[in-house]
């Protein structure tokens, strides 16, 4: 079976709270965030909306891909998000 591996970006609101993920099984890492599933950082700041993702062709491309982006200027990371999806909208309902 094949993985497919993503990047994402979560928000708690619009230019709120931002969480930078890599995951091989999206819609199900973004249900775990969404639900508090698991405890950490997105149930601590309550960041749950999915406003940015990006396929990567494998694990390492993935890893490499979300270790730029952790290092990245807020600015950076805002433009990223407005240039896809300017309003913010959930994504989630998108790879459901």
């Amino acid at each position: 079976m094949e993985k497919d591996f993503h990047v994402y970006m979560l928000a708690s609101d619009r230019n709120g709270t931002l969480y930078v993920g890599v995951t091989s099984n999206l819609v199900q890492r973004i249900w775990q965030h969404r639900t508090d599933a698991v405890d950490g950082f997105t149930k601590r700041y309550r960041v749950h909306r999915l406003v940015w993702f990006e396929a990567q062709p494998d694990a390492p491309s993935a890893i490499t891909r979300e270790k730029q982006i952790k290092q990245w200027k807020r600015a950076w990371k805002l433009a990223l998000i407005e240039a896809g999806n300017p309003q913010w909208r959930d994504l989630y309902e998108t790879i459901v």
